[in-house]
């Protein structure tokens, strides 16, 4: 069976042909990979032919070039960051939520605020 890659970007393909054009397209992704994403959001747009998923070429081939990470020289480095801004972030964010539930639970029954 060969793979066909459509040369039109508004071919429409079903769920199966459009994974396998993709892969073939060196973007490897599962048909069972776009039918969770059409569930629960982020993957390709697509449009229902029946009960049958259609997918555009062109709209799918964007949302599989979306996917791609910026250029990379190294595995090192950039991973570190991101962990350490993201967990630093986090703590920030807890941190204040902490806060102001003390704050909450501090305050004497006549300061709460009045709900009008």
């Amino acid at each position: 069976m060969s793979i066909i890659m459509p040369d039109d970007p508004n071919a429409l393909l079903q769920r199966v042909p459009t994974a396998a054009a993709l892969t073939a397209a060196g973007y490897p992704v599962s048909p069972k990979t776009l039918a969770t994403k059409a569930t629960r959001g982020g993957g390709p747009s697509y449009r229902l032919f029946g009960r049958r998923a259609l997918y555009r070429w062109g709209d799918a081939l964007a949302w599989a070039q979306d996917q791609l990470s910026a250029p990379r020289a190294s595995t090192s480095g950039s991973d570190i960051t991101h962990t350490a801004t993201a967990r630093s972030m986090s703590r920030a964010v807890l941190g204040r939520h902490r806060q102001r539930s003390d704050k909450r639970q501090s305050r004497e029954p006549d300061e709460r605020p009045e709900n009008n």
